[in-house]
């Protein structure tokens, strides 16, 4: 479903990411986990190519990314658009429309969907991720926990086939982010592909099928959550479980 060749990217003269290959397979759940500015969002933006790279190559559901895309790809981007889904930190939703109009807003303009059609098909994710009541109410009107949850409804509106999860819960407190979580356990159990960057240790450890170790623009460790979180074998992965587990305790 994924596949990563020789990903680089740069800031300046700060390198972002170096040399990252990988490869997902369908319906895997891969926990992006790592220090702080380690490359983790980056890499995700890359995927979906909210930025640009600088060299390698990137496969993605079909779809072939390169160093140098422009408004000539624009098919391209949009097939990408329609076949990867991503979810912020932040919520992103318009403000000045209804939970279900932000929902059915791209299926309708993007993918050419009656408005009857598209409204049944945001009401049942809307209900999928426990909202079902909450369809009139504007973003001001929800708590952050629940606005998370109507943009992943957001997401899937566009039937993607890949997932990306930039730290959902990192903006949440404890009983919102719990919510949210659930939602993406869902999704996992469901048997979508997704890369999540989270701190959620009980995640990395208990529904992600691989857990990769992201820092200074490389993956340096990649393998099942019992290789990676019970037995690290980098420095840094060792000191990051390490931080995560004082924190939680």
């Amino acid at each position: 479903m994924i596949a990563v060749r020789t990903l680089s990217k740069r800031h300046g003269d700060r390198v972002v990411l170096e040399g990252v290959s990988a490869d997902v397979a369908r319906g895997e759940t891969i926990a992006v986990v790592g220090p702080s500015g380690g490359g983790k969002s980056t890499l995700l933006r890359c995927l979906n190519y909210l930025e640009p790279f600088d060299a390698g190559t990137v496969e993605i559901a079909g779809v072939t990314l390169r160093p140098g895309m422009d408004g000539r790809d624009r098919e391209t981007l949009r097939k990408l658009r329609c076949a990867v889904g991503m979810v912020f930190q932040q919520f992103n939703l318009f403000p000045h429309l209804t939970a279900i109009e932000n929902i059915t807003l791209a299926p309708r303009l993007v993918r050419g969907l009656a408005a009857v059609e598209a409204t049944r098909r945001g009401a049942a994710l809307l209900e999928r991720v426990g909202l079902a009541d909450r369809a009139g109410a504007y973003p001001h009107e929800l708590s952050g926990g629940q606005q998370q949850r109507v943009a992943i409804a957001r997401a899937l509106a566009q039937e993607p086939e890949v997932m990306l999860f930039d730290e959902p819960t990192s903006a949440l407190d404890p009983e919102m982010r719990d919510d949210v979580m659930e939602v993406i356990r869902d999704l996992a159990g469901g048997g979508m592909t997704m890369l999540v960057v989270t701190h959620e240790m009980h995640f990395a450890h208990d529904v992600a099928s691989r857990v990769w170790v992201i820092d200074r623009g490389t993956i340096v460790e990649d393998g099942s959550p019992q290789q990676v979180v019970d037995a690290p074998q980098s420095a840094v992965a060792r000191e990051f479980f390490a931080r995560l587990r004082r924190t939680t305790t």
